[in-house]
């Protein structure tokens, strides 16, 4: 053995540093936890990310964008070379065979068929989703598949457009109505205009006296 082989292994195998077993251990009279707080406690556990109290990294930095991490469908897979193995000729596969069988852990997952593997035997399979592969690899072997359709959230309160009619129907519907004949309103009289009083001897007579000048 060359001295580069030993010293490229030194340091590998380096046994764990077995904080608080005592001063025996090796490491001092606090046995590597340190002085007082959290970490000197028996079952001291902390989160990923916790920074002593202070604000985390990932709440500093900016965020932007969306992501539809929460809101994406997570599908139960199941391959047909596992339907191979599990099932025999003419089984009925669903969500609750696949439970007893063990390839699926429980009912809270949509269930997805994918096409690796290969397929002999003819099998009923209902499923939420089946890959183009594993259609035709099921159909093939003399199997079918039936997709499970899930109806389409609809708010409660919304209003749910009619559809148009046909213009036969509007029409009969006007002939059985009857028509509303609509009264005139009756004329408004127009109030009559006040006459101009008239002229005074007074002013007549002034006139005549600026006519003499």
């Amino acid at each position: 053995m060359m001295i580069h082989e030993i010293t490229e292994k030194a340091g590998k195998y380096k046994a764990r540093k077995r904080v608080g077993r005592g001063r025996g251990s090796g490491v001092g009279k606090t046995s590597g936890r340190g002085h007082k707080g959290a970490g000197s406690r028996s079952g001291y556990s902390r989160r990923p990310g916790f920074e002593g109290g202070q604000m985390q990294y990932f709440r500093r930095i900016p965020k932007r964008g969306f992501s539809n991490a929460d809101f994406k469908t997570v599908y139960s897979i199941v391959n047909v070379a596992s339907l191979q193995e599990r099932f025999a000729k003419g089984d009925t596969v669903d969500v609750a065979a696949l439970v007893e069988k063990g390839l699926v852990r429980n009912f809270k997952n949509p269930i997805k068929i994918l096409g690796q593997g290969e397929l002999s035997i003819a099998l009923t399979i209902t499923a939420d989703k089946v890959s183009s592969s594993a259609q035709k690899k099921i159909e093939d072997a003399g199997g079918s598949v039936t997709i499970i359709e899930k109806k389409k959230w609809m708010r409660a309160d919304r209003k749910v457009k009619k559809a148009a009619a046909p213009a036969e129907a509007v029409a009969e519907t006007a002939e059985e109505t009857p028509e509303v004949v609509q009264e005139e309103a009756p004329e408004v009289q127009e109030a009559p205009q006040e006459e101009s009083a008239p002229e005074t001897p007074e002013a007549e007579a002034s006139d005549d006296s600026e006519g003499d000048e």
